[in-house]
């Protein structure tokens, strides 16, 4: 899977300058950014959980895509993440790096002719991040239609179906997370107990869950949630929920890219007649 950041025939690493130039201006050309983060997960997961979620779900969507001109550029791998430095293992930018580098990589993509952007994060910390570079990148580049979401945020049609914890049991490094690198990275998750706590924000409107975002913005130091450094039920995660969590989400990842090349393949015609 890893390897499919190199090697895969839609991804930016294994294409020559004059192919990605070539992609980039057919009609309907999509360029996706996975946006993650270096951050602990807790006792059980690696630090670079983040980067590899996003960067696998992004290229197995892609590849779901038929007859869609699309590039996935190597994952952006460091995010905002302060909030989790005490527990060492972070790797983070500052909020104005971040965005510039976002910035920046995106419009050098756009170099090579691409009508849309999408940028697809993995880290919750990233949500105002990825949307303040909408934003920017959309301003400095009105004829590309510039888009991006947090992948996991396209299981909330169906999460249900899978998941077996309560609320709170799949915040980070819980039964969410855990499952998709038991299915995905199984060499990565380290054995033994994985210790964590449900998520439990005192405040009303805050965040009771993943999938859960309340409407209220609270900053804490990750400590004060966990003495871990995860939270939710990881012991409920097995290889099974994560495979069909990751192919669901590899689907519904799909439907978007598909509909944002046919967005901008339709513009463009319209435009030209």
């Amino acid at each position: 899977m890893i390897g499919d950041l190199f090697t895969h025939s839609q991804s930016w690493f294994s294409k020559t300058a004059g192919e990605t130039r070539e992609i980039g201006e057919q009609d309907g050309s999509v360029v996706l950014v996975p946006v993650g983060s270096v951050e602990q997960h807790g006792r059980h997961l690696p630090v670079g959980t983040d980067t590899l979620l996003a960067s696998a779900v992004t290229m197995c969507g892609v590849s779901l895509v038929e007859e869609c001109p699309a590039l996935v550029t190597p994952p952006v791998w460091s995010g905002y993440s302060p909030h989790h430095l005490s527990f060492g293992g972070t790797l983070t930018l500052s909020f104005d790096t971040a965005l510039a580098v976002l910035t920046d990589i995106v419009s050098s993509a756009l170099e090579n002719g691409f009508d849309a952007v999408l940028l697809v994060n993995g880290h919750g910390g990233n949500g105002p991040l990825v949307g303040a570079a909408v934003s920017e990148i959309g301003a400095e580049h009105p004829d590309v239609t510039v888009t991006g979401l947090t992948y996991f945020s396209l299981a909330e049609p169906f999460i249900d179906e899978i998941r077996d914890s309560d609320p709170g049991g799949m915040a980070h490094g819980g039964e969410f997370e855990t499952s998709l690198l038991l299915h995905l990275f199984p060499d990565l998750v380290r054995d033994g107990p994985r210790e964590a706590t449900p998520l439990d924000e005192p405040l009303v409107y805050g965040d009771t869950d993943l999938l859960d975002s309340g409407p209220l913005s609270v900053y804490r130091p990750f400590e004060s949630y966990s003495s871990s450094g995860a939270i939710g039920d990881p012991d409920l995660a097995s290889a099974a929920k994560g495979r069909e969590l990751f192919d669901r989400l590899a689907e519904e990842l799909a439907t978007v890219v598909q509909a944002l090349s046919v967005h901008v393949h339709s513009a463009e015609t319209a435009d030209g007649e």
